[in-house]
Parts: structure tokens; C-alpha cells; sequence
């Protein structure tokens, strides 16, 4: 795969359904060009390949060595033309910035009036849809041509369009304000975690306080309040501060519900609100409302007037079997769960070119969660090494987890193989971590020593090991050990000597009573 990520244009070529290929080749015919165009040879040949191999293009003769770049560059920019002209491509952006191209080829020929009747309703269409920067664009062509060409068709004319000019700068100046912001935590987040002492905590609420403080709510529009409600989303989140995360990754959601018709204009973002909504929800615990909520994502995303694309496709499916396993992991039910494996696997095959390295290492961790819950060790196992054997992006904290998860996979099969050795390199890994924290440490002193003992002094082991773990369970920096990973529950499970599914369970009892 590492040689398919090379070649992009590989990956389009593969990308392509067979109905957009059949496309891709009437729009060449229509082009009137030779169907021995080395383009069309080109896109033939790596249609046929199944790894990109650059030796079998040169060899067949359909480019030299010297002149191969170029024919690449040509191929891939034909076929995102052929692709734009597809009605499964096309939606109310691309839509209005055809509008805006042809209105720019009027101006160019002189034909003003033609050029600023379309303007005029593509800017209207655009404002409905809260395209401000598509808004801003027309009024600055609006401007250009009215400075040319004097229409007298609306009295007071550079007044509104200063007027418009003047509001629309004010506003993306907020949704500047607040999408900056957002990167910014969100980047945070995938970057170093969550924070884990009061320091950390000081320098998010700083950077966050500075940006947010003149911001009037009350001044909003819709895609202003949708860029406020995601910074307090991952704020939240990134302070473990479940209760806000909820409440405001509950009003992203509200808010599309209370404007309908922005779900089929932004449905990423839709998408995204009910990934952090149903994953915040997950971690309460509360089995009801998430699956209540669960429920009515699928209705929404499922339905006939709802937009379909490969993109959306991909967010469709992270979102779904996420919840889902979190949704039995909840429960307890873990053989159940192993049983979506087989299902989700060959869907993430489908989409690995769509979906990045950290996305499918949460799912193989979650996998590896449900072998263990299941008591299928070597199964963890095998499915915790492709997460920290990853070459990708991946998040420490989620790496040190899936060692922990490791080494309960060994204990409970009683695989002392490599055992030292992977206590070692766990212990090298922690002290190479950004913010090693002394749970990491304590907890690959306790695995270190747990190897070495007798049954008596397991027992024990586990008892002193549980106080510890109380005592940073009172940090509200240790919070989230990792759910999927509940090192707490399987060693209270050895102290009460009782499966850790029952562990689950009184905690589901417990949500659902509260």
C-alpha cells in the first residue's frame, strides 16, 4: 500500500467507479482525440494494473522515461475535468462557481448586463446558503464591472454593494476567527492528546480566551455559530470536560436539526457533529440516549435526500461502526461485537485510500478490545501489533494503551513470550513520550513484577495495583485511561475475582439509574 500512496494518479485511476470510467472515455471521444493518445494508452494500462509499476509503462513503450511526468500530470487534470462534468460530482458550490465563471466570461466579451443579472441571483443563492466567501467574490466582479459600466438599473447602486461589501468582510472576519481557532485545537488534539496537568490546561484556556473573548454570539450566522460550537467542542474535549463537550457538541447537532436544509449543504459537517455527539455520549455511558441518538443519525444519513459521495461514504462509516462497537463495548457484549469484524475489515479495505492511518488504528483498537473481551488473547494480540507497528500519525497516548492492552492479553493467556522484551520496550516507549505521566510508569512496574509472581502474590499484586489506580482516578487528568482499554475494571475484576464483563454491566446499571 505504502507504493500506492506514492502515485496519486494510481489511486484516482483506481478510485474511479465503472460508470465514471465509461464517462471519462465519451469525453475524450468527444474531444475528437485519436484513441491511440498516449493519455488514453496511459489510463488504460494503470486501469489494468492492480500495484502501480512504472517499469510496465516504459517497457510497453506508451512514454519514455524522460516524458512520463508530464503525461501523468496531463491524464490526472483530464480526468478531474471529465469528473466535474459528472452529475454525481455536482453540488450548489461547484454549481455556483460555474455561475460565477460564466459570469467572468461575460464581462470579458463586454456583455455587463448579461454578466451582472447572474451575479445577482447566484450572490442571493449564495447568501441563502451562507456561502460568504462564493458571496464575496461576486461582489467584488460586481463592483469591477459597475465601475466600468454605469446600469442605472438600481438607484443607489455602490451604496448597497459597499453596504453588502462592508457585512460580508465583518462576518468572515468572525468565521475566520473561529475556524483558525478550531484548526488550532483540533490540531492540538491529534498532536499531544489530551492534557494531562494544569499547565497544559492554562495554555489551552489562553489560547482559547484570546480568540474568543469579542466574539458576540448574538451577531451569528449559521456557519459562525457552527465554527463556535466546534471550538467549544474540542476546548472541552481537549480538557476533558465531558459535561460542555456534550452540551455544545449537542447544540452543533441542534443546530442543522433547526436548519434542515444546511444537513444537504454542509453534510460533513453534520457528519462531524454527530461523531463527537455520539462519542461523547459513549463516554458517559448512558446506553439509552446513544442509542436513541444512534438511531436517528442513521434515519438521517440513510435517507434518499440525503447528498452521496465517496467522502461522505467514508465519514458515514467511521462514525457508524465506531458507534456501534462503542455501543457493545458499553454493554459488554464483546463476542457480539467480534462479530462486525469481518464486515467493517472489508469495508476498510474498500476505503483505504480515503481514510487516514489514525482512523483505521482506532478501529484495529477496537478490534483488539473486542478479542480480549471475548478471551481471544492471541486475536488482541495480533491486532494491537498492527496498531503500534503503524507507520503512520498515531496519537501516543493511544500507542501506550495498546501496549497496556498487550500486556493483559499475555497475562490472561498465559504467553510469557517476549514478554520481558516488550516490558522493555513499552518502559523505552514511555520515557520517549512527550508528557510521561506516573500511571505509565507505575502501571509497566506492575506488569514487570506481575510476571515473577505466585498465585498468593498475584492476588495481592492486583489489590495494591487497584489502590493505585483509585488514587489517580481522583487526577481529573487520568479520566480517560482509554474506555475501549478499561485496565481499572479487569483489575478490580481479578480483586472481586469475577469476569470483567460484569464489571461493565454494574456500570451500565449504575448510567441507567442516574
Amino acid at each position: 500500500m505504502a507504493e500506492l500512496q506514492k502515485d496519486f494518479l494510481f489511486v484516482l485511476v483506481k478510485s474511479l467507479t465503472t460508470s465514471e470510467k465509461r464517462q471519462f472515455k465519451l469525453y475524450v471521444n468527444r474531444l475528437g482525440i485519436n484513441v491511440d493518445a498516449k493519455f488514453l494508452l496511459l489510463f488504460s494500462e494503470m486501469d489494468k494494473m492492480k500495484e502501480y509499476d512504472e517499469g510496465v509503462i516504459i517497457e510497453k513503450k506508451i512514454s519514455t522515461k524522460q516524458q512520463l511526468s508530464n503525461l501523468k500530470a496531463h491524464l490526472y487534470k483530464q480526468i478531474l475535468v471529465s469528473l466535474r462534468m459528472n452529475p454525481s460530482h455536482q453540488n450548489y458550490r461547484i454549481q455556483l462557481r460555474e455561475q460565477l465563471d460564466f459570469a467572468n466570461i461575460l464581462y470579458q466579451k463586454g456583455l455587463y448586463k448579461q454578466a451582472l443579472k447572474i451575479l445577482d441571483k447566484t450572490k442571493q443563492t449564495a447568501l441563502e446558503l451562507d456561502e460568504k466567501s462564493i458571496a464575496s467574490e461576486i461582489i467584488d466582479l460586481e463592483k469591477v464591472i459597475e465601475s466600468q459600466f454605469i446600469t442605472r438599473s438600481i438607484e443607489g447602486r455602490a451604496e448597497e454593494l459597499i453596504r453588502q461589501s462592508q457585512e460580508l468582510s465583518k462576518q468572515n472576519r468572525y468565521t475566520t476567527k473561529l475556524s483558525n481557532l478550531s484548526l488550532k485545537l483540533y490540531s492540538e488534539m491529534l498532536t499531544h492528546g489530551y492534557v494531562k496537568n494544569n499547565e497544559d490546561r492554562e495554555e489551552i484556556l489562553e489560547v482559547f480566551n484570546a480568540q474568543i473573548k469579542n466574539i458576540r454570539f448574538d451577531k451569528l450566522n449559521f456557519t459562525e455559530k457552527l465554527w463556535y460550537f466546534k471550538a467549544h467542542v474540542w476546548k472541552n474535549q481537549l480538557l476533558q470536560d465531558y459535561k460542555y463537550t456534550l452540551k455544545y457538541a449537542f447544540q452543533w447537532v441542534d443546530l442543522f436539526h433547526k436548519n434542515p436544509e444546511m444537513i444537504y449543504s454542509h453534510p460533513v459537517w453534520y457528519i462531524k457533529g454527530n461523531t463527537y455527539l455520539l462519542k461523547i455520549l459513549f463516554l458517559y455511558g448512558n446506553i439509552d440516549i446513544l442509542e436513541e441518538h444512534f438511531e436517528e443519525f442513521n434515519a438521517r444519513v440513510n435517507a434518499e435526500n440525503f447528498s452521496q459521495n465517496e467522502n461522505l461514504q467514508s465519514l458515514i462509516f467511521l462514525t457508524h461502526y465506531n458507534t456501534l462497537m462503542n455501543i457493545h463495548f458499553v454493554k459488554g457484549e464483546f463476542f457480539t461485537g467480534t462479530k462486525l469484524i469481518p464486515e467493517i475489515e472489508l469495508k476498510m479495505e474498500k476505503l483505504r485510500e480515503r481514510i487516514d492511518e489514525h482512523h483505521f488504528m482506532i478501529l484495529y483498537l477496537k478490534m483488539a478490545a473486542m478479542f480480549f473481551g471475548s478471551k481471544m488473547y492471541k486475536k488482541a494480540i495480533e491486532y494491537s501489533m498492527r496498531v503500534i507497528g503503524s507507520k503512520g500519525n498515531v496519537q501516543e497516548d493511544l500507542l501506550f494503551h495498546t501496549r497496556i492492552l498487550i500486556l493483559m492479553s499475555k497475562n490472561e493467556s498465559g504467553s510469557d513470550e517476549d514478554y520481558d522484551e516488550f516490558i522493555a520496550s513499552t518502559l523505552k516507549f514511555a520515557k520517549k513520550m512527550k508528557k510521561p505521566e506516573d500511571f505509565h510508569f507505575e502501571s509497566i512496574q506492575f506488569f514487570k513484577n506481575l510476571n515473577n509472581q505466585v498465585l498468593d502474590q498475584r492476588q495481592k499484586a492486583f489489590e495494591n495495583f487497584d489502590e493505585k489506580l483509585e488514587g489517580f482516578s481522583q487526577n481529573e487528568y487520568y479520566r480517560r485511561s482509554l474506555f475501549y482499554i478499561d485496565i481499572h475494571g479487569w483489575v478490580k475484576s481479578k480483586v472481586k475475582n469475577v469476569d470483567v464483563v460484569e464489571i461493565i454491566k454494574q456500570k451500565v446499571k449504575y448510567k441507567r439509574k442516574s
